[in-house]
């Protein structure tokens, strides 16, 4: 199975786009996504120095084009990656690229959002001097503890060796001075402490936005940072997009999923190396390629061909006719009570929860409907994004899905 994910913030490095605007269907859409952004990115692809890609404002609109632009390169159809990809996911802004990728965004959609985003969280930071600094190693527990002892946020989980605290500048010095043990401390280039309630500024701004941004439900599996569940509705994802500006990033978690899903081959957008970096050492056994310059997409299309397939490809991408209610995460499902074939349920209501050791999650329908079929019995174990029901959706006088 191929996991295709996006990098966030911090990952950018400066002239990363150069090679690839040599290829001119690249800096023609780049032209467009500029002007949709109302930022010259091609500049601060190939030209701007280190710092002042730095700038919130800057280095978010640059990532999701980036990894936008390089996936269509890479799909030069995207029905050819819908059809490839088993699971995605992005780290951060890379949600952003992720979600516009399977389908719950359009790139314009994309390239708004991550520019409010941006220039949101960017007025937010100026309010108070705030940044991340990634603590390498120690004992997770007493990494953890040493982070909240400041009144810091673990701010990021990226699973084993790495989390990420985030606060003032005052609060990382103090972490700086008392250290847990046998732990390395690392400063992020960021301008901000992204993933905490020094964030919220940027929520409310974002959430008024997204009321007048139309979503369409992603065509393949979809992981979310806030608890590493698939996530079938587009706007559910979109709200979650919102939130989770504010609230820490929980990568540990989508890691976990790839891993219940048997995931093979991870691909990572540019500016790539990060995140494979993390998987290097959390999803032991899965081949890894870091997609960085164009000389590279013969080899990453044949990774994709070794990798994806429609086997594993997600069942999301089916027939319009009817729909499936998938699992959210790995565990054991047991039906709500009294939900039946031919039960009529609304949008919301629950068809049953998946329990593990770790929590118990409530499934819900994405879309008003017809129980027609259970793909599952009470008590059968399930993985991330494995169908559970089919239904008949129910239409409004339009015929657009309710």
């Amino acid at each position: 199975m191929l996991a295709i994910v996006a990098p966030g913030q911090g990952a950018q490095t400066p002239g990363f786009l150069a090679p690839w605007l040599t290829e001119s269907r690249f800096a023609d859409r780049l032209a467009w996504l500029s002007t949709v952004a109302g930022i010259d990115l091609a500049h601060y692809g190939t030209e701007a120095d280190a710092e002042t890609i730095r700038d919130t404002a800057i280095a978010q609109p640059l990532l999701v084009a980036a990894g936008l632009l390089t996936a269509l390169e890479l799909f030069p159809q995207p029905a050819d990656g819908f059809q490839r990809t088993g699971v995605a996911a992005g780290h951060s802004v890379g949600e952003i690229t992720a979600a516009a990728a399977v389908g719950v965004l359009s790139a314009e959609q994309a390239m708004v959002f991550v520019r409010e985003r941006g220039q949101q969280m960017a007025v937010a930071s100026a309010a108070r001097p705030t940044s991340m600094m990634a603590v390498i190693g120690g004992d997770p527990a007493e990494v953890l503890a040493a982070i909240e002892a400041q009144g810091l946020t673990a701010a990021n989980n990226n699973g084993s060796g790495q989390i990420v605290a985030a606060g003032t500048v005052e609060q990382l010095a103090a972490l700086q001075a008392n250290p847990p043990a046998k732990a390395r401390l690392i400063q992020l280039s960021v301008a901000g402490a992204f993933h905490t309630v020094h964030m919220e500024p940027a929520v409310a701004h974002l959430a008024k936005l997204a009321k007048a941004i139309t979503t369409h439900d992603p065509r393949t599996r979809l992981l979310s940072n806030a608890d590493g569940q698939v996530v079938q509705s587009g706007r559910e994802y979109l709200k979650r997009l919102v939130n989770q500006v504010a609230n820490p990033v929980r990568w540990d978690l989508c890691l976990e999923s790839m891993a219940d899903l048997g995931v093979t081959g991870l691909l990572e957008l540019p500016p790539s190396g990060t995140l494979t970096g993390i998987a290097k050492r959390n999803l032991k056994g899965v081949e890894l390629f870091s997609l960085n310059t164009p000389d590279q997409i013969p080899a990453a299309q044949e990774f994709v061909a070794k990798h994806g397939d429609t086997a594993s490809a997600s069942p999301l991408n089916s027939t319009p006719s009817w729909m499936l209610v998938v699992s959210p995460g790995k565990g054991e499902f047991h039906t709500a009570q009294g939900v039946e074939v031919g039960s009529r349920l609304e949008a919301g209501a629950s068809v049953g929860t998946v329990a593990n050791l770790r929590d118990s999650i409530s499934v819900g329908m994405t879309h008003t409907g017809t129980i027609t079929e259970w793909l599952v019995e009470d008590g059968d174990p399930v993985s991330p994004g494995q169908p559970l029901v089919r239904l008949y959706p129910a239409h409004d006088s339009s015929g657009a899905l309710s």
